[in-house]
């Protein structure tokens, strides 16, 4: 007892005490309204839940920090499994809540199957990063696939946001299990050039143009100059078919209203979430309006200001200063998640808390950056501070898994 309390990282446990505590203030205050009966069963229904949830997330945590990392080694394949098959029953037989076809319902319990297959996705992932025979690029193809699997069953269930983290998890696990920088460099410009063409065409040809200019200086290789003029020239036909044939026309309209939010045919619709939410930032100023007082919160003006939109009531409510010291915690989870990584002397131990900080990096980058309109707004909760039990289970877990595999470090060798 005293070895495993001596192994235990309290910094983390303590900024996910406080993140906690700091999501459940948010959302009694995102959920508050004056005194009507509908109001205050919405704050008694969310808070109260998600209270249970928290509570539910203790145990589950305590639970695997006690568990030997070996168990989850060896029942990764059956985990990973398992998430896909509940991706698969979501797809035919879940309900659709908020336009995604992703919750199971089990009487009145209900869950959303596309957060819980980011555990099992990444336990697969790290499963084949620290089992590899050869070199790190053996692994290209079962990674991309163990990835690729969830991605797509969570785009069929209309769910762009969470297919999101699976892809963007191959670059950053790659980068931790050693992969060459300039591989890891090609798959970013995916993404980017996707982004840029959904700004401008034009100015995506000249970022591809940039990319062979810099490879060629850099490596001097025709193969990579080629190679990153091929990736970006692919994104451009990628991005624009995906725009025109397989975005459904809410998926478009977001990323229209994006571009310009203000336009009429937008106000009323998916740009008015955008439009509030820099409202609501912008009148919170320095030190914030104060807990429930916020003029846009308070007025109900912010769609899914409990879920998606809750940092819009953060900004607001508890100013410039107040985000920023929320902002701070994520970065020291992060920060301290990396180092138990580096510590951690198992590779899959280590993948999976690199793992763990890049879901979540992924997860605040882009909800930040949906709420302060500097991307499209695809629906993607706030780690631990927005509403939703699944999402909070599966973040605990997360990090539960990386305390588990630090406090263990030294106890086990390579079995795989």
């Amino acid at each position: 007892m005293r070895r495993w309390y001596k192994n235990l990282d309290f910094p983390i446990l303590l900024v996910w005490v406080a993140l906690c505590i700091c999501g459940l203030i948010a959302i009694y205050s995102a959920t508050h309204g004056d005194a009507q009966e509908y109001l205050l069963n919405t704050v008694q229904r969310n808070f109260q839940r998600q209270i249970i949830w928290l509570c539910i997330c203790v145990g589950a945590l305590s639970v695997i920090m006690l568990l030997p990392i070996r168990l989850f080694i060896r029942l990764t394949p059956w985990i990973y499994l398992a998430s896909m098959a509940l991706l698969v029953i979501a797809l035919v037989f879940g309900r659709e809540v908020s336009g995604a076809r992703s919750w199971v319902y089990l009487g009145p319990f209900g869950f959303q199957s596309s957060e819980l297959a980011k555990v099992g996705t990444l336990l697969m992932a790290a499963f084949i990063l620290s089992s590899r025979k050869g070199s790190i690029e053996s692994t290209a193809l079962p990674m991309v696939g163990v990835l690729a699997l969830p991605a797509i069953l969570v785009i069929l269930q209309n769910d762009l946001g969470t297919a999101l983290v699976f892809v963007g998890l191959i670059p950053i696990l790659w980068l931790w299990a050693g992969i060459r920088l300039r591989v890891v460099g090609l798959l970013i410009i995916f993404p980017i050039a996707g982004y840029l063409t959904i700004l401008d065409w034009t100015i995506a040809l000249g970022f591809t143009a940039v990319v062979g200019i810099i490879a060629w200086f850099t490596t001097r290789s025709p193969a990579w100059v080629t190679l990153g003029v091929l990736a970006g020239v692919i994104t451009l036909g990628v991005a624009s078919f995906a725009l025109n044939a397989v975005f459904q026309p809410h998926q478009v309209a977001r990323i229209e209203s994006f571009l310009n939010p203000e336009a009429d045919e937008y106000r009323a619709g998916v740009g008015f979430h955008l439009v509030q939410s820099k409202a609501a930032l912008g009148s919170g100023g320095w030190f914030g309006e104060g807990h429930m007082k916020g003029s846009q919160t308070q007025g109900r003006y912010i769609p899914e200001q409990s879920t998606d939109f809750v940092f819009s009531v953060i900004g607001e409510e508890w100013g410039f200063v107040g985000s920023i010291l929320v902002l701070l915690l994520f970065a020291i989870l992060m920060l301290r998640l990396v180092r138990l990584a580096r510590e951690i002397e198992h590779p899959f131990g280590s993948i999976v808390a690199a793992g763990a900080a890049g879901i979540f990096l992924i997860h605040i980058s882009v909800n930040i950056g949906m709420v302060l309109g500097l991307l499209p707004v695809i629906g993607i909760p706030l780690p631990f501070l927005s509403y939703g039990g699944s999402a909070l289970l599966t973040n605990t877990t997360l990090m539960g898994l990386a305390l588990a595999a630090y406090m263990r470090r030294s106890e086990f060798a390579m079995y795989i």
